[in-house]
């Protein structure tokens, strides 16, 4: 006999745990970013110096931002073991399980002993804790998605799946602000408060995710038997065309928001190492925009489609390619803070604000994990070069480089967004529409 209840009626009004759950998704999703992105920062202003150092300053930050790119690299591989746990037994324990391994790992580069310390055996711990950091990262955000989006109302559902995206700007303020403030600390201390912090903010999400309930599209396909035996196998044979779409789709914003927040900062630092804390004080301050512009982008795509604010964003993606690095190059502080006001808080933040449902959308219930997953990640592990890249072609033939670098990405998207179908069409709304008012009117 079953030990599996049966699945309660699924309301087109979402679950009662819907605020909740999307919530809680989005708290873990601003540690998780918190603790990916500080490493990217470290990268930046930091790592080259004290895990490479070289008497080329260019070498050492491409080793530095290689070492980033590695945690980009595990991201696929975690996306699919965690994208096959979560369609196979559930999405609620990968969330709980990556955000520990997530923690522990971010943790252990607090206490890292650097080159100096112990040779060449640093980078190689480095590197090692870097891709146990990927692999996490990978795994977590399927499964915050899906449960934000699987509790939500039906009508609501690009808002709610918004939220946990929204945790993304979150935990890049928190990341910059807590850099800006290190940044005043003595000796190595400016680098390893940020990462010894994160284990407080861990804390709190793993007390917040181990109190969700599970998705209830999960257990209706629990109770009825169609979860799938092998998720990935699935995924792979029905759904790639739907992981292909997601890679389009996602490279233009993962290398809007590394070619930015990562490789300008490090951009600006070697134009005027004065200009450090403009440009740390202006990452914090458009990921605080972004907040309001993730949950704001969801909002709009549940009132006319998925594909128009996506189209938009690429679209000015393109356009600000050239005019991010002339801005830039002018050194003046008010017009590199719009620059990452811009490029994070205005065009990264429609695009993450619109994928929550846009991803999710491309797959069904019983691979949706795993697809959206595969897609995001391994789009990732390429935007995961972007600074590494931008780095290496503006020390070829300068900033322009890096220019038409942001472009082929945001013209990769464009490409993607054209070919994808709409997953929320006008008829849909008004179907959906109809049954809420019928079960409003019915309770």
């Amino acid at each position: 006999m079953s030990s599996i209840a049966p699945a309660p009626r699924r309301s087109v009004l979402g679950s009662k745990d819907r605020l909740k759950t999307a919530l809680a998704a989005g708290v873990g999703t601003s540690v998780e970013n918190y603790d990916f992105v500080a490493y990217g920062t470290a990268a930046a202003l930091y790592f080259g110096a004290v895990f490479f150092p070289s008497d080329d300053r260019l070498t050492g930050t491409l080793l530095a931002f290689g070492t980033l790119a590695v945690g980009f690299v595990m991201r696929p591989v975690g996306g699919a073991v965690g994208g096959y746990l979560g369609d196979r037994f559930g999405r609620k324990p990968v969330l709980v399980g990556a955000m520990i391994v997530m923690g522990a790992a971010t943790f252990a580069i607090g206490l890292m002993p650097t080159y100096a310390q112990i040779g060449v055996a640093a980078p190689i711990l480095l590197t090692l804790i870097r891709m146990v950091q990927g692999l996490a990262f990978g795994a977590e955000w399927g499964g915050a998605i899906t449960m934000a989006y699987e509790h939500a109302p039906w009508h609501r559902r690009g808002m709610f799946a918004a939220i946990p995206q929204a945790g993304n700007p979150l935990g890049i303020a928190l990341a910059s602000a807590m850099f800006a403030w290190s940044a005043t600390l003595e000796g190595d201390w400016q680098w390893r408060t940020p990462f010894l912090f994160s284990s407080v903010l861990v804390i709190v999400a793993l007390i917040v995710r181990s109190r969700l309930s599970e998705s209830p599209e999960f257990r209706e396909a629990q109770a009825k038997g169609t979860v799938e035996k092998n998720p990935f196998v699935a995924t792979l044979r029905d759904d790639w065309r739907g992981i292909l779409r997601v890679i389009a789709l996602r490279i233009v914003e993962s290398f809007a928001y590394y070619s930015t927040a990562t490789y300008l900062l490090n951009y600006v630092t070697e134009l005027d190492p004065d200009l450090r804390p403009v440009a740390l004080g202006a990452i914090t301050g458009a990921s605080i925009v972004a907040i309001g512009m993730t949950f704001f982008a969801g909002a709009i795509t549940d009132r006319i489609g998925r594909r128009p604010l996506y189209i938009g964003a690429c679209i000015a993606a393109l356009a600000f390619a050239f005019p991010m690095y002339l801005l830039t190059n002018t050194m003046e502080p008010a017009l590199v803070i719009a620059v990452f006001i811009i490029g994070i808080g205005v065009i990264h933040a429609t695009l993450t604000g619109t994928q929550g449902s846009l991803l999710t959308e491309q797959f069904r219930t019983q691979t949706r994990t795993s697809g959206a997953s595969l897609g995001y990640q391994l789009a990732a592990s390429l935007g995961g070069f972007a600074p590494l890249l931008a780095a290496a072609i503006v020390g070829a033939m300068g900033w322009p480089g890096a220019a038409l670098l942001y472009m082929l990405a945001a013209g990769i998207g464009l490409a993607g967004i054209l070919l994808t179908k709409e997953t929320w069409t006008r008829a849909e709304r008004e179907r959906v529409a109809a049954l809420v008012a019928a079960e409003r009117a019915a309770s």
